[in-house]
């Protein structure tokens, strides 16, 4: 489970950044049975789910793509750079700050895996990685586990297996440490990527058509489309039964066959279960509104694209809530419903529905959240971009007026936020002054 997760000098976050999934002592009272779970053995409360709101440009899917860039680097950068590949870093406004792009990007996560805490963070520019760290908490106490400043490491002394690695100089300039040591067995290292892998997951809806390729192949289980079956129904898509679509190379284009058939061979033989589609199917009804049977329709070619995303996005929910993990979507509520939207993350925020304690966090212009009553103010949080490119990260908790006033709870979340007594809104200018103009242009040239 995430703890929390910083960058600094990333894209446009020039200053250090943090998204803290705390729970804050100011809320005690608030939603606490439901949003908010316990570490008893660190006295640590997670929350269950965060929202993140701002203008259109501020850096909201920019601090998701730093989330995936950390985990993009732990999974593969020992797998797939060779020693001369540049890393795909990008600091601050790179094209626009002169100072920034010098520097290197930080980021670090905290999480806690099988009751036990670990700190890691690294910074990198394009060409090396400038430093690194792993700190364990097994218990009260947070041992170092390495720490590395360019290409000189320091071990703690019982790790033979790393000291190893340094001394024979099998970690590249370009490659970090923990991925390395993973490859080479470490246990901890090991344990740390199996969870960024499968417990920390960061999607965009450009990877909708892996979601659905998941969720097509939890149909294969009975027990998993039952549960796929039920979150559809419940979302009233009068869904009656799904079943997958095998894919046949026959059904594609000669041209295309040939071209594809000996990977396609290769893909077979590793899994003889690949499905192209899903074939979704509703009551048939006669004029009296009487059901008469049940039409067999394709999930890809005949159905909604909110459907299809709803559908994307089940399996990941799914498993998230039956196995535990974290999940952060940039543009949950893109293409769904508020409604849909709303018991999505009611299900995170319930200690029946989530009794595995699941985490959420998402990006969204949807103010009506503000105003349902599923959030407490530390689960609230707001990315403003400053005239100069740079955006910065705050909590509804932390946040404070020039007047030093803060956000009560019972106050109307949503009302002040579009009001702009929060930020992170757009300023916008004279929409109706700009046309007017336009067609004073347009009556003068005709003349």
């Amino acid at each position: 489970m995430l703890i929390q997760f910083t960058v600094k000098n990333y894209k446009c976050f020039k200053e250090e950044t943090t998204l803290s999934m705390v729970a804050s002592k100011y809320d005690l009272k608030t939603r606490w049975d439901d949003n908010v779970f316990e570490i008893p053995k660190f006295n640590l409360n997670l929350l269950k789910s965060a929202v993140i709101y701002g203008a259109n440009a501020s850096g909201k899917t920019k601090l998701v793509e730093a989330m995936e860039f950390i985990r993009s680097m732990m999974l593969t950068s020992s797998k797939d750079k060779q020693s001369s590949e540049k890393i795909a870093e990008q600091p601050f406004s790179f094209r626009l700050n002169s100072d920034s792009e010098k520097e290197p990007s930080l980021f670090e996560i905290n999480f806690i895996i099988n009751n036990e805490m670990f700190r890691y963070g690294f910074e990198v520019n394009q060409e090396e990685v400038i430093s690194e760290w792993l700190y364990h908490r097994p218990e009260t106490k947070e041992v170092e586990l390495f720490y590395r400043d360019n290409q000189e490491f320091k071990i703690h002394p019982k790790n033979n297996k790393l000291k190893l690695l340094v001394k024979n100089t099998l970690v590249r300039k370009n490659a970090l440490l923990l991925s390395v040591a993973a490859q080479f067995n470490d246990k901890k290292s090991q344990k740390i990527l199996e969870w960024i892998e499968s417990e920390f997951i960061v999607l965009s809806d450009l990877e909708e058509n892996i979601n659905k390729a998941t969720a097509k192949q939890m149909l294969k289980n009975e027990i998993f489309k039952g549960d796929i079956l039920k979150y559809l129904q419940n979302a009233d898509l009068n869904i009656e039964d799904l079943k997958p679509v095998k894919f046949h190379i026959e059904n594609l284009p000669q041209n295309i066959q040939s071209d594809f058939k000996k990977k396609f061979e290769k893909l077979e033989e590793a899994d003889k279960n690949l499905f192209s589609d899903v074939s979704v199917f509703h009551k048939k009804f006669d004029k009296t509104k009487k059901s008469i049977g049940i039409e067999k329709f394709s999930l890809e070619q005949d159905e909604s694209s909110g459907t299809k995303k709803y559908f994307a996005s089940s399996a990941l929910i799914i498993l998230a809530l039956e196995i535990g993990i974290t999940i952060a979507i940039d543009e949950l509520d893109a293409k769904l419903h508020p409604n849909l939207v709303c018991k999505i993350i009611s299900t995170f925020n319930s200690k029946e529905t989530n009794p595995k304690n699941a985490q959420l966090i998402f990006n969204t212009h949807d103010t009506n959240l503000l105003s349902s009553g599923l959030f407490r103010r530390d689960q609230i949080w707001f990315v403003e971009k400053d005239r100069y490119g740079a955006s910065s990260l705050y909590s509804l908790v932390d946040f404070k007026t020039e007047n030093g006033e803060k956000a009560r709870m019972g106050e109307d979340f949503e009302k002040n936020y579009i009001k702009g007594k929060y930020g992170a809104i757009p300023y916008l200018n004279n929409f109706e002054k700009l046309f007017v103009n336009q067609n004073e242009v347009a009556h003068e040239n005709e003349k």
